[in-house]
């Protein structure tokens, strides 16, 4: 028995595809470039760390201005939540192409597999990138690895089908007025001329075009609403599909608790000491050098970031202690074992003059759950380098 499928919506066209096509195509750029600059931004440990002849050219992550990573990531995880409904809607306007029979022109089936790339990399992206602002690992493998290589094939499906279709594209925008649609009421919307996009026998309009560019605005600006305060403090209540655990008296977002840790309570208690090599200093040794406070970001890999004031000893301090006057670098090591307890600092990184280890946020003592007895905090680092529950610092002459 063959099952047909049958397309009727009479505002399905090439115009309203071009419509969402080209605000992807303003928009999506801005996604892939903020992405690939954040895998930069974990320098001489990129997650994943075996790419292949994907691996991009490496530099040292710059530490100014303070917010860089919190600007870079803030816009990949929030402009790609608020793009959701244009890929969705994109996607149902081409969607008829997707059960039509493969085509013999190898042009057209160049085209086809370039659809087939950008379809299945976006919506891959989409729900891994989702799943794990949530911290849902079902998938069962490396999101890292998974969502690094998906972006590439993403990327490459977008750069192909753009080359394919931009000249239709600007044809079919150019076919219709943006104004006049806006101003065409339900009653007197008709279907596109004759296309493999439009329906040839539609059903009555139940949505105009308008009604529907509408719909779909209101969702960019409702995921908007509920995403912008993943990033901007002033409006972290409003951030209600990303909730983020908070802890007194550090009252800000934390991703990882001490419970979470497994880290033993003496670990971190009375006889804990930071291992400077030569020298080992105990917190209340800490407290006594001079403290340095400074109002710098701390930004996650899921797109949540917020802005506290710190308060601790000069990483480049801690150097001379250890008897390294000029760093080349820093390795971070944690009380915490795992994947993320260790982070590798570069020389400006460690010589910028607010890079601390710091012992209190917002003029209280830290928290255990925001990295007690001491943390690192460096200008523009991705937050899983800022390490916490620091047990030793190696600085490299």
């Amino acid at each position: 028995m063959r099952i047909r499928i049958r397309w009727r919506s009479p505002i399905r066209g090439p115009w309203l595809t071009s419509v969402f096509g080209l605000v992807l195509l303003c928009a999506l750029p801005v996604v892939i470039v903020t992405g690939l600059l954040d895998w930069v931004a974990y320098g001489s440990q990129p997650i994943p760390p075996d790419v292949g002849f994907l691996h991009l050219p490496t530099f040292d992550w710059p530490t100014r201005p303070a917010w860089l990573f919190r600007l870079t990531q803030g816009l990949h995880v929030g402009l790609g939540i608020v793009l959701v409904p244009v890929v969705l809607a994109k996607l149902w306007s081409v969607i008829p192409r997707l059960f039509t029979a493969l085509p013999r022109d190898p042009l057209k089936a160049l085209e086809r597999l370039s659809l087939v790339m950008l379809v299945g990399g976006i919506l891959f992206e989409i729900v891994t990138g989702l799943l794990n602002i949530q911290y849902d690992y079902v998938f069962g493998f490396s999101f890292y690895a998974a969502h690094y290589v998906g972006a590439w094939v993403f990327i490459a499906g977008f750069v192909l089908h753009v080359a394919l279709k931009l000249p239709t594209m600007v044809r079919s925008l150019r076919s219709r007025s943006l104004r006049a649609e806006l101003r065409t009421p339900l009653a007197e919307t008709r279907s596109e001329p004759p296309h493999e996009l439009v329906a040839p026998d539609p059903d009555p309009p139940t949505m105009s075009r308008r009604g529907a560019l509408a719909v779909v605005g209101g969702g960019v600006v409702l995921l908007a609403g509920l995403t912008v305060g993943q990033t901007v403090d002033a409006l972290r209540p409003t951030a209600l599909l990303l909730p983020r655990g908070r802890t007194a008296p550090d009252d800000f977002p934390v991703n990882r608790t001490f419970a979470a840790s497994g880290i033993a309570d003496d670990a971190v208690g009375a006889d804990w000491r930071l291992d400077l090599g030569a020298v080992r200093l105990s917190r209340a040794e800490l407290a006594a050098l001079p403290q340095h406070t400074a109002d710098l970001p701390i930004s996650c890999v899921e797109g949540w970031s917020t802005q506290q004031r710190w308060t601790g000893v000069r990483l480049r301090d801690l150097a001379a202690i250890a008897g390294v006057e000029q760093p080349s670098g820093a390795a971070v090591a944690s009380v915490e074992e795992g994947p993320f307890a260790r982070a590798a600092l570069t020389r400006d990184q460690v010589l910028h003059p607010d890079s601390l280890l710091a012992l209190q946020v917002n003029g209280a003592d830290l928290s255990r759950d925001h990295g007690f007895p001491a943390r690192v905090i460096v200008p523009a680092l991705p937050g899983v380098h800022c390490t916490k529950w620091v047990a030793a610092i190696g600085f490299a002459p």
